[in-house]
């Protein structure tokens, strides 16, 4: 599993979840969309900050729109469970 968060360098709620993945110890892949609008595009993202679980074949299989924590949570519950 691999999880994926589209952002803007000047966003809050962006960086509130980045910090909270980080201290929850969550490895994720930090996409700005102002640099590669076209993954937006393909996954149909019109605002930040998005994240996402993308199963081995990269997939989606759960998101989160903005900063919410109950939200991060179970994505981070999906992670740990496929170990």
């Amino acid at each position: 599993m691999k999880l994926i968060k589209l952002e803007q360098p000047s966003c809050t709620p962006c960086q509130l979840v980045s910090n909270y993945l980080k201290e929850k110890g969550i490895e994720f892949e930090a996409i700005d969309v102002t640099v590669r609008p076209e993954v937006a595009a393909e996954y149909g993202v019109m605002g930040v900050p998005v994240t996402i679980l993308l199963d081995g074949e990269g997939k989606e299989v759960k998101r989160s729109s903005g900063f919410k924590p109950n939200e991060l949570d179970e994505l981070i519950f999906k992670i740990e469970n496929y170990k």
